[in-house]
């Protein structure tokens, strides 16, 4: 979430935008990024209310100025894209050191579990930034994709689309609310990372130590 973030300002700045840089959020400083009720509050209640089987949380967005872009329109959707990339980049980037891993482990047996549960950890990376790519991708304010998906809508669509933004994270509540009551919704939303989450898994699991994959 924090590379995620840290992107948006980096962009927003080589697109001749330096609000995030001047509020001091060009940075991997975890702490510049986090907002007390969606980092915090939010998802320690949703986990109590759900009984530990759901939470929700978000970074503190980087604010940003389009008027200062260069140019509005690709400005905006370089910006926006930039942390889903960010994301995939990390995937591909925690793929190949839990390939690493399992290279080095053959040689240091005595260290295999240690091994182990660093490509555990690794695995979780490959899973959360899909995660985090994918969902940010969704067209439902305040997602990124949200940002791009506006472009392609005829001017009045887009207009009545944008006033979406005005409720908050209150459209992503509700989409998650409703994809996890309807099983077959979650099933189409999440395909995609599922599938490059396989790709991945088809191209690095060879090296997977044992007890190294935390999921069935």
């Amino acid at each position: 979430m924090v590379a995620h973030e840290y992107a948006h300002a980096e962009a927003a700045y080589r697109q001749g935008d330096d609000t995030a840089y001047a509020l001091g959020r060009l940075t991997l400083n975890p702490l510049k990024h986090i907002d007390p009720f969606t980092t915090v509050v939010l998802p320690v209640m949703l986990w109590i209310v759900s009984n530990g089987t759901f939470t929700f949380a978000a970074a503190k967005p980087v604010p940003v100025t389009p008027r200062k872009y260069r140019n509005f329109r690709q400005g905006d959707i370089i910006v926006s894209l930039a942390g889903i990339v960010t994301n995939l980049v990390l995937f591909v980037l925690a793929a190949g050191l839990f390939a690493i891993v399992g290279v080095v482990a053959d040689g240091a047996p005595v260290l295999a579990r240690t091994f182990m549960i660093l490509q555990r950890m690794l695995f979780y990376g490959m899973w959360l930034n899909l995660l985090l790519a994918f969902f940010n991708l969704l067209p439902i304010p305040p997602c990124d994709g949200s940002h791009v998906f506006k472009y392609l809508l005829p001017p009045g669509a887009a207009l009545k689309y944008r006033q979406l933004y005005a409720f908050g994270y209150l459209p992503i509540i509700a989409f998650l609310v409703f994809v996890r009551a309807v099983p077959a919704a979650q099933a189409v939303y999440l395909w995609p990372m599922q599938q490059l989450l396989r790709l991945g898994w088809a191209v690095v699991g060879g090296y997977a130590l044992p007890g190294a994959l935390p999921v069935s």
